[in-house]
């Protein structure tokens, strides 16, 4: 880890550029089977403007890091992201600081790498149609990691803006890959075997029933109080397909869970699937559909970091 000690913060490019989803999937499986990670509760702390500063840790023998970010719902009314601020990387052993990243690059790269591998392990009909529900940051990090990763060639973008959603269908595009735009996401779901939820979080936006071999990836809501997908739709799933939280963290954040009244401690995670632990054994028979939640944690962050060291 031969890096220097006062090296230039990463732009969003530079950061991405060392970020490919792919590499990036396998360094998290990885990082979900090594003991000597540690990944303290993240703090949050509320600010005045409604939003909320995140203060996120993580360790391993040879790095740490610590994820500053904010987060500001209504900020693109301020022509702003909604996640600001850095992920700075140090060397565990001697303490140097040997990066900073881009923030709001690297939760987009790991927070779709997650999902991606999440698919990789579970998903019932990986090489389906997928449908992505918002077109912002996680909407295009989400469709680029899918192509990339899962060679998806078809894909149904759906968001509140005709606008934006169109801007993804171009980009989509881009890629080679076949696309549209779904006015009605609901109804969408019907031909999706891939359903990506990727929105603001601020109401319920999803109440269509979910394929039989679906595969849902629900990251918008990272809070117990934000919520995209209705209650009835959230406790179906669980009675009739299985249910997986990306981190044990997800059981007092899961906002989509929780606003159902779903005992999250109940469902399994993703280490739990990588590790082929006993609580995902007895769910590994089940058929029916899957619904991923997503709500981050520090230790994808580190996945990130150790991507970037070469790890």
């Amino acid at each position: 880890m031969d890096m220097p000690a006062t090296a230039a913060a990463l732009s969003p490019e530079q950061t991405a550029q060392i970020l490919p989803y792919p590499r990036l999937a396998q360094s998290i499986r990885a990082l979900l089977m090594d003991s000597g990670v540690s990944v303290p509760a993240r703090l949050v702390q509320p600010l005045a403007s409604g939003g909320s500063l995140f203060v996120m840790p993580a360790a391993d023998e040879q790095v740490a890091i610590t994820k500053l970010i904010t987060f500001v719902a209504d900020n693109a009314q301020r022509n702003l992201p909604a996640i600001q601020g850095d992920v700075v990387v140090f060397d565990a052993r001697d303490g140097r600081r040997l990066q900073i990243l881009h923030g709001p690059t690297v939760t987009a790269h790991r927070t779709a790498a997650v999902s991606l591998l999440a698919a990789m392990e579970l998903a019932p009909n990986p090489h389906g149609r997928m449908l992505i529900v918002g077109a912002g940051v996680q909407g295009r990090s989400h469709l680029e990691a899918f192509v990339h990763g899962l060679n998806v060639r078809e894909v149904l973008i759906a968001s509140r803006t005709r606008s934006s959603a169109d801007a993804l269908v171009a980009h989509a595009r881009s890629l080679g890959v076949q696309a549209s735009r779904a006015d009605d996401a609901d109804a969408a779901m019907a031909d999706c075997a891939l359903v990506v939820s990727a929105t603001s979080a601020q109401e319920v936006t999803l109440r269509g029933t979910v394929r039989d071999d679906a595969f849902v990836c629900a990251v918008g809501a990272f809070t117990p109080r934000m919520v995209e997908w209705a209650p009835e739709v959230c406790r179906d799933v669980a009675s009739r397909g299985r249910v997986v939280v990306d981190t044990r963290d997800a059981d007092h954040e899961a906002g989509d869970l929780l606003q159902a009244g779903l005992d999250v401690t109940a469902f399994a995670s993703l280490g739990d699937v990588v590790n082929r632990r006993a609580m995902w054994q007895q769910q590994v028979d089940r058929d029916g559909p899957v619904f991923f939640k997503s709500c981050g944690w520090a230790g994808w962050d580190l996945a990130a970091a150790r991507c970037m060291t070469g790890r």
